[in-house]
């Protein structure tokens, strides 16, 4: 493992951090832990081998599918720490905390070492060594969720395979279950059970199921064609052909509601899959080639978006600006209740690479740039103002926001 420092061209320190893999059998998730109880002698918020921090530990997971380089930005810190290079990744997900890559010798999972606890009325940031827990085989995860409980790698066809989170955390990959049955599509932890969509031969219902994958529930409101899913604090969002469908749990009872597009909507057309700012409930997803939905959960709307041919979108929500990456390397801001254009920038070397992206937390974006071997951090509340750039010693295909 090695560590060094590097210049961002504002000259502000950035870093890159990592860890070598060990190779075993199993997977990860990143747990998040409850505080210790009163009375135990143990402060509160406590968590062994890792410090608590007073503000959100950010960190950048980095793959290089060429070379299969993988390193971690410190966002913090300054660190750059570069792991031991593997196959390269076709694919790289996360659960706030844990890295999943997928790679043609399975799934490698990297523990970021920053995550969040929410509590509700108060949060608990943490900041720990970066670990390699192993590869494992299987099929490559098409969807990652957890809880503090577990973690649910599902693939796009193929029953889900799920983690206990305190094994993960104490370092080791610990005892894989698979849900049982012809369950295929996502399945999210969420209140003590799990929700699986476009599950089994009733491909339109979502199901309630326990800890154990047996079926405790079966919701009155369907979802079509599942494509997408988000955890938000008013509760699970799923996108389906007509809409969107938000599942809540209240005092151990389970409901769904059904957010209708406006009008009828083309399924090329139809959101796919949900980006947003972690704790926010206004969610954005491509609508075909040149366009952006904004899901606003809170207030169960639509606003559809013409931004012109479009590589990656995200807002951090609650007032915020739309952000889109144009294929043209160009950034821009957008007012979501006018549809107007804000704010441009050109920020990539050439034209945006297809596995662009854009991560947001509360201040600042984060966008990849393979082509320079960059990735630039955005000051997106004053009209897109480049606040750091940081120079790669790997092509950023790849890149995932921890410590959420």
């Amino acid at each position: 493992m090695t560590r060094t420092k590097t210049r961002t061209t504002a000259a502000v320190c950035a870093a890159l951090v990592g860890s070598a893999l060990l190779s075993a059998c199993g997977s990860g998730g990143g747990e998040r832990p409850d505080a210790a109880p009163s009375g135990s002698g143990v402060p509160h918020g406590y968590v062994e081998g890792a410090e608590e921090q007073a503000e959100q530990q950010s960190r950048l997971v980095l793959a290089d599918a060429g070379s299969g380089a993988v390193h971690v930005l410190d966002l913090i810190t300054g660190e750059v720490t570069k792991l031991k290079r593997g196959t390269g990744p076709r694919a790289l997900h996360t659960d706030g905390r844990f890295a999943y890559l997928d790679t043609p010798d399975g799934t490698r999972v990297l523990d970021s070492g920053s995550w969040t606890v929410d509590h509700g009325d108060h949060v608990h940031y943490y900041r720990a060594d970066i670990r390699d827990l192993g590869t494992i085989g299987g099929k490559a995860p098409a969807h990652v969720h957890a809880d503090q409980a577990l973690t649910a790698l599902s693939p796009a066809e193929g029953p889900t395979r799920l983690f206990d989170r305190e094994k993960l955390e104490g370092g080791s990959v610990g005892r894989v279950r698979t849900l049982d049955g012809d369950a295929t599509g996502p399945v999210v932890p969420y209140a003590e059970h799990l929700l699986a969509a476009g599950a089994g031969t009733d491909r339109d219902r979502v199901r309630v199921l326990d800890r154990e994958g047996a079926e405790v529930a079966s919701l009155d409101e369907p979802c079509a064609e599942v494509r997408g899913e988000a955890v938000t604090r008013r509760g699970v969002v799923l996108g389906c052909a007509d809409g969107a469908l938000l599942v809540r749990e209240e005092k151990g009872k389970f409901s769904a509601e059904k957010i209708a597009y406006d009008g009828q909507v083309d399924a090329r057309d139809r959101a796919t899959g949900f980006r947003h700012r972690a704790g926010s409930t206004t969610l954005v997803s491509p609508s075909g080639a040149d366009a952006v939905w904004v899901l606003d959960v809170t207030d169960r709307s639509w606003t559809r978006i013409e931004t012109g041919p479009l590589t990656a979108a995200n807002t951090a929500g609650e007032g915020a600006d739309l952000l889109a990456l144009g294929k043209d390397g160009a950034l821009t801001s957008w007012d979501i209740d006018s549809g107007k254009q804000t704010a441009r920038k050109k920020l990539l070397a050439g034209r945006a690479a297809d596995s662009a992206t854009i991560e947001v937390d509360t201040g600042r974006a984060y966008v990849n740039d393979p082509g320079a071997r960059k990735v630039y951090e955005i000051d997106y509340n004053d009209r897109l103002r480049l606040a750091r750039a940081f120079p790669l010693s790997l092509t950023p295909t790849h890149m995932v926001e921890t410590g959420r």
